[in-house]
């Protein structure tokens, strides 16, 4: 899953998202959902999440259960 829908992230999914900073370079960060910030069902750009260590990123990939 790319991370473009709402519907696929849940708090607690494991996901890899790029943050502000590294969004010209491409460098991933993993980590587990604590919130998810973005309302709208869907985002070109992935939806936008928290982490539970605090990190704010766009999700670029969802691990599978």
């Amino acid at each position: 899953m790319n991370g473009q829908q709402r519907k696929d992230i849940v708090p607690g999914r494991r996901v890899h998202i790029v943050q502000k900073q590294d969004q010209r370079s491409g460098k991933l960060t993993e980590g587990t959902v604590k919130d998810i910030l973005t309302n709208s069902p869907t985002h070109p750009h992935g939806i936008k999440v928290r982490l539970t260590d605090g990190i704010v990123g766009r999700v670029k990939q969802v691990f599978p259960d």
